[in-house]
């Protein structure tokens, strides 16, 4: 059985206050793991990341990558403690391991890494793939799915240092949430839980801790979703790549409101006062 590293180390620290040392005691700190996505006994990616929920992780990781379709293409899954670091060793159904071995390709990332070991630059603004989703949702959606997430990450509450990524559905609440060191891994880990246990993803939207960056929304694309909303700020080519894609993305969202930067129509007020100002 694979016995896999604490997610949380506990270091011992000197407290300084006022330009002295007021206390020396220990503060959790999240741990950090070289995680290997291995397919068909190559090594296809090296990745950074909290070692919790690595199943998700290896599973989502392959859909955003585009190396599956489907979890369904992953024949088998294991994962395997090498001591400097964790194995996750994936089989793939025959067509598809043959089209990976010819564009195999092995990369080191560090924490997070979303666009290491690319070979091109049309490989890093790749269009992403088009939503369907046609849900809308209201204000009181995106503030509850902000708090529910805030609630649900108990990693964050011990270390204050990991990203999460939640997937929430109205009527429902917050359905899963993962959290990582590197937020393009919290939202993989995320994908990988969503697609192993069949979610719709198009009746729902996501939330998370991070900002959105253009591959955070290429990644939210192939889940399906239809509004990425977000704590921190997008950027300009982030906004640029959920215009094309055809994602509601919501940014800077705190508890008093939050801005709406592409497709505004699947976001509602709960009432519409005659002060409002009408989006098309």
């Amino acid at each position: 059985m694979t016995t896999v590293p604490p997610p949380i180390v506990r270091l011992s620290r000197a407290v300084w206050r006022d330009g002295t040392v007021r206390e020396t005691s220990e503060r959790a700190t999240p741990a950090e793991t070289p995680i290997a996505l291995v397919y068909d006994g190559g090594t296809q990616a090296v990745m950074m990341a909290s070692p919790t929920d690595v199943e998700d992780f290896a599973v989502g990781f392959s859909l955003t990558e585009g190396i599956v379709g489907s979890a369904a293409e992953i024949e088998s899954l294991e994962v395997v403690d090498q001591g400097i670091g964790l194995e996750a060793r994936m089989w793939l159904a025959k067509d598809l391991s043959r089209s990976l071995s010819a564009r195999r390709r092995s990369l080191a990332g560090p924490t997070g890494c979303g666009l290491c070991g690319i070979d091109s630059l049309e490989q890093a603004v790749k269009p992403a793939r088009r939503v369907s989703a046609e849900a809308i949702f209201t204000a009181t959606d995106v503030h509850e799915a902000l708090e529910a997430l805030s609630r649900a990450q108990t990693l964050n509450f011990a270390t204050r240092a990991v990203h999460g990524a939640g997937f929430y559905r109205p009527g429902q609440g917050l359905v899963a949430a993962r959290e990582d060191v590197g937020r393009h891994n919290a939202l993989d880990k995320l994908a990988g839980h969503l697609a192993r246990t069949g979610e719709d993803a198009a009746n729902g939207f996501i939330v998370l801790t991070s900002r959105v960056s253009v591959e955070m929304i290429q990644k939210a694309a192939v889940i399906g979703v239809g509004l990425v909303v977000a704590v921190s700020a997008p950027t300009a080519l982030g906004v640029r790549m959920a215009e094309e894609a055809g994602i509601t993305l919501a940014a800077i969202a705190r508890g008093d409101g939050f801005e709406v930067f592409t497709h505004p129509h699947r976001i509602v007020a709960d009432t519409a006062p005659e002060s409002a100002v009408r989006l098309s």
